[in-house]
């Protein structure tokens, strides 16, 4: 059933999609492909992926999507203020600070953009500054909302320059009232000048400080800075064949790397002897306990390590593992991890990559010490964007 639901998704972009149009796509840059017929889009990244993996072996067809609009879990918006003193929020011009003002946005949650301006309709009443980059005068900086497409729950993240936030109360009552769907709202303070979203300290201002999610018939528990996808409808397309191509019999020993809130490994789990998840990020560990815990699951243990070094670790000890799943972020693997692979030398290596050229390199390393490809699946993960997703499946080459 499973095979068939992932052959009727490569069918997918065969079928006539609406077009839409969005006003700021010039300005924005963020939808490279907007106005293009989506058979098309699917058509330029299959293209893309094959002129970077065919050296490595044969690309199979992409996976596109039925419904390829509104897709994103997750929504960020920046505020801040015009000349003349309007409040504003929407997205950052590609490549510079500058906001672009976005009302409504065709690749994400509608329901996260409605309480985003709401958000910004409250903003005046409670008097509330939006930040400055250039003075570091103001307190709101940015609003992140993520929306659980399964269960409902939704989370808003409030990023302030300053940890004080007069009338937070009767803020996130008035928020709430507008929005009674919503499950719970962060408070996450950011006081430095710096790109990145998100600072190191948080308050849970209502409801438990997370939302759950159900992916695959797992429960999945995902707080404010733990990694999830922001596509869930073709995560579990993704998420299905990357685990199809492990091919697992229940005598293995899994190692997922980068396993973040847990996903992968919790998945696999129940067609193998024991799963090792290893990740950096101490929140996202933290979750994948729980996760394992909620789902009842017993053979799988999670480790705060970076994950080369702990890979490096089990081949000086002798541990055997049979399948590594990895999924790194857009950079790719660095060599240090590549080279703990290889010493480690697991019989299967699966390669979640969001970056084609990152992995064209990665593949190039491990080809080279000892792997070979068998099998490559583009899936379409950020429709109307250039960017596209790969599985792909290396074994060991018996000496």
């Amino acid at each position: 059933m499973k095979e068939k639901k992932v052959e009727e998704k490569k069918a997918a972009g065969e079928k006539t999609v609406e077009t839409l149009t969005c006003p700021v796509q010039k300005k924005c840059g963020g939808c490279q492909f907007l106005g293009m017929p989506y058979a098309q889009q699917l058509n330029i990244k299959q293209h893309q992926v094959e002129k970077l993996l065919r050296p490595f072996g044969r690309v199979c067809p992409i996976i596109g999507m039925e419904n390829p609009y509104y897709y994103r879990n997750k929504v960020h918006a920046v505020f801040g203020r015009t000349r003349t003193g309007e409040i504003i929020c929407g997205t950052y011009q590609e490549n510079t600070h500058k906001i672009i003002p976005v009302e409504q946005c065709l690749i994400e949650d509608r329901k996260s953009e409605e309480i985003i301006r709401s958000i910004r309709g409250l903003l005046k009443s409670f008097k509330i500054k939006t930040y400055d980059e250039d003075t570091g005068y103001g307190l709101l900086r940015h609003v992140l909302v993520r929306r659980g497409f399964q269960s409902g729950q939704i989370m808003v993240v409030l990023v302030l320059a300053d940890p004080i936030f007069p009338s937070k109360n009767n803020f996130v009552s008035a928020l709430r009232r507008l929005h009674p769907e919503i499950t719970t709202i962060i408070l996450n303070i950011n006081a430095k000048k710096t790109s990145m979203v998100l600072g190191e300290r948080e308050k849970t201002l209502y409801g438990p400080g997370y939302i759950e999610d159900t992916l695959l018939g797992k429960t999945f528990r995902i707080s404010a800075k733990s990694f999830y996808q922001v596509n869930p409808v073709q995560t579990e397309v993704l998420y299905q064949t990357a685990i199809g191509y492990a091919a697992l019999t229940g005598k293995e020993r899994v190692l997922d790397a980068y396993c973040g809130i847990g996903t992968i490994g919790l998945l696999a789990a129940s067609q193998a002897k024991e799963v090792i998840g290893v990740e950096l990020n101490a929140d996202a560990i933290r979750d994948a306990r729980i996760n394992a815990r909620r789902n009842s699951i017993t053979n799988v243990k999670f480790y705060n390590a970076d994950a080369g070094k702990f890979m490096t670790g089990l081949a000086e000890q002798n541990i055997n593992v049979d399948v590594v799943f990895m999924d790194p972020p857009r950079a790719g693997s660095d060599e240090a991890f590549l080279s703990s692979v290889v010493k480690l030398q697991p019989g299967k290596v699966v390669y979640i990559s969001c970056n084609p050229e990152t992995l064209a390199r990665d593949l190039k390393y491990l080809t080279g010490n000892g792997y070979k490809v068998e099998k490559i699946q583009p899936t379409d993960m950020f429709c109307f964007t250039e960017h596209v997703e790969c599985v792909v499946l290396m074994s060991k080459v018996e000496k």
